[in-house]
């Protein structure tokens, strides 16, 4: 099979050392706009051919890619041989992530790691490395719960359904550890850095903190950590799922970023200052990628909380009435968490608390990322940090200190995706339509369905 690059003996070597390792295939992943990773399933004798280009694919339709054009060239999964790595909760199998090369030519438009490729490059230009840390929640529950018909997802052991919370709750967490011991340890094993575990807020939710590092590489770790969560639940008879709200009284699912740039040449964080006039410790720098991410934080939402269900987590306060702690204002606060965005005391780094779990990680960051860039381009001030509990702005229907507020519907938020100028200058034309076109979609089938509360609420009151 031909490739559309010379085969190189070096990777000929390594598929002999991973063979002799005990490797039996390798899965060269491209990522679909929700973030899973798709691929063919390679023989590991056929590795060369593989980070040489050998695997084509006709991706739209077939991974929420757009519509599917049998006519049109195909695509080449390019690996990144740097990702390599074996699975380790089945070490038969390696993985790497791959970049999609329409006709084996040109970036395909679609390629949400390839987006980020070219925003990470842009930011080489302006002197800026890109650092992101993520903390990403998920729930586990047991299988029988997708036949509880109020949505309940049943946690593995009972110290789980603690009220108000299981958050922190050590004894939740040591009964949790069949699921939560093999993560940490195959974490640990494919370098994530992992500092700490933990039960979230709601039943079964928990959260994993890791090592943060330069976008892309953080990126694709998240890609990879998601088919290990999935992967290590089943194992023993669980399911994951990084849905943001999977019933009305959980708590909503985030995927926290925490953003910071460094100079290219030294390698030092430029979000530091001492001299701030604002007596924070935040430079000008800081303050400005703040006030792009801000100015752009309507269309950014499109990504960063892409899903109909995205927005059952932005709301002021949970059913039980307590406060979400999801942001529903674009606003930033001195370790505010009830704003958008929130400049921690413990670390250099913007952290962005809109972004959910449902978020493809490569495409929210490009976006995050020339927002904030054209913040410290255009030296913007975002103003001083908000020190209101925002909640009580959407309960008064003010914003007394400038708040916008995020959008309340996909639908609103795919609106300001389309009408933004930035986002067109990070996204091709053909991307943009036919992300808007697909999340419209769903917006209009979820529009279209009666659901239960309206038949409780409607069907004998008129």
């Amino acid at each position: 099979m031909d490739t559309i690059r010379p085969i190189d003996p070096q990777h000929t070597a390594l598929a002999e050392q991973l063979k002799a390792d005990g490797v039996q295939y390798v899965l060269g992943g491209w990522i679909d706009i929700t973030g899973r990773s798709k691929s063919k399933v390679v023989p590991i004798s056929h590795l060369p051919n593989l980070l040489a280009g050998s695997e084509r694919y006709t991706p739209r339709g077939m991974g929420d890619l757009g519509q599917m054009t049998p006519n049109e060239d195909e695509c080449v999964a390019m690996p990144d041989v740097s990702t390599l790595r074996v699975c380790p909760w089945d070490r038969r199998v390696a993985w790497a992530a791959a970049d999609l090369v329409f006709g084996g030519r040109e970036p395909f438009a679609h390629c949400t790691r390839s987006i980020l490729k070219r925003q990470l490059d842009i930011a080489a230009g302006d002197g800026f490395i890109f650092n992101l840390g993520v903390e990403t929640e998920l729930f586990v529950f047991k299988p029988e719960s997708l036949e509880d018909p109020e949505g309940y997802l049943r946690p593995l052991a009972l110290s789980g359904q603690l009220k108000p919370t299981q958050a922190y709750d050590a004894d939740a967490a040591m009964d949790a550890l069949p699921f939560l011991e093999p993560m940490a340890r195959y974490m640990e094993e494919t370098g994530f850095g992992l500092f700490s575990f933990d039960t979230e807020g709601g039943d079964g939710q928990y959260e994993f903190d890791f090592s943060y590092a330069p976008a892309l590489q953080m990126a694709d770790q998240l890609t990879f950590f998601r088919l290990m969560v999935k992967q290590v639940a089943k194992q023993v008879g669980l399911i994951a799922t990084f849905m943001p709200k999977p019933y009305t009284s959980a708590w909503g699912s985030g995927h926290h970023f925490n953003m910071s740039l460094a100079n290219i040449e030294t390698g030092a964080n430029v979000f530091r200052d001492e001299e701030d006039v604002r007596g924070r410790g935040w430079s000008k720098i800081a303050y400005s990628f703040v006030a792009g991410i801000l100015r752009h934080a309507r269309s950014i939402a499109a990504v960063a909380t892409p899903t109909v269900n995205s927005y059952k987590r932005l709301v002021p306060r949970l059913s039980d009435g307590n406060v979400s702690w999801a942001p529903v204002y674009a606003a930033y606060g001195d370790n505010n968490r009830s704003c958008l965005l929130r400049l921690p005391h413990n670390r250099p780094a913007v952290e962005n608390r809109g972004v959910d779990s449902a978020a493809n990680t490569y495409i929210t960051a490009a976006l995050m990322l020339a927002a904030g860039l054209e913040g410290v381009r255009l030296a913007l001030d975002p103003g001083d940090p908000i020190e209101d509990l925002t909640y009580d702005w959407a309960r008064n229907g003010t914003s007394p200190s400038g708040g916008v507020r995020l959008p309340r519907t996909l639908l609103e938020a795919i609106d300001a995706f389309q009408e933004d100028p930035l986002v067109h200058e990070v996204f091709a034309g053909e991307f943009i339509s036919a992300y808007a076109e697909m999340k419209q979609a769903e917006w209009d089938e979820y529009h279209s369905q009666v659901t239960d509360w309206e038949r409780s609420k409607y069907l004998l009151a008129f």
